[in-house]
């Protein structure tokens, strides 16, 4: 999965802002579904810092500062629209698809799922317009991807 992704992101905005910009939009975004259950385990970070150095080949220390801001500002994050209407004016279907199957391995890292995480992944799949199907399937696969490594 790490080098579909890695592809997935290649090549995507070619210049040093527009990537600290989708390093935020992304870091903000996975923060958001990490916190969604109320709390954000160690585990949740670590799959997020793991997602954004490896798929997105990120700065590891760029990735752990843009983590630490959007911690601190978890409470005080921008709107679900916000980060969905940037993600469908800059990817592909496939590239959402993805993206939420990122998010579902990120909110099963602790082990649970909670009604709120669930509630958002769906919420962010209406916003990105994937269908239910996709949506699903790209949980089936995160599942499977987590229980493989449990």
């Amino acid at each position: 999965m790490l080098n579909i992704l890695k592809n997935f992101f290649d090549n995507e905005v070619s210049d040093n802002e527009g990537q600290n910009n989708n390093l935020e939009l992304l870091c903000g975004l996975m923060i958001e579904a990490a916190n969604s259950d109320g709390e954000i385990d160690k585990k949740e970070i670590d799959k997020i810092e793991n997602t954004l150095i490896n798929i997105f080949e990120e700065n590891s220390d760029e990735v752990k500062d843009c983590l630490k801001k959007s911690i601190e500002n978890r409470n005080n994050s921008k709107s679900l629209f916000y980060y969905t209407s940037k993600l469908n004016k800059q990817y592909s279907e496939e590239k959402k698809i993805l993206l939420i199957e990122a998010l579902w391995e990120i909110v099963l890292s602790d082990g649970l799922i909670h009604d709120y995480e669930s509630s958002l992944i769906r919420r962010l799949s209406g916003l990105l317009y994937i269908s239910d199907v996709n949506s699903g399937n790209a949980k089936k696969r995160a599942l499977n991807k987590i229980s493989g490594k449990l």
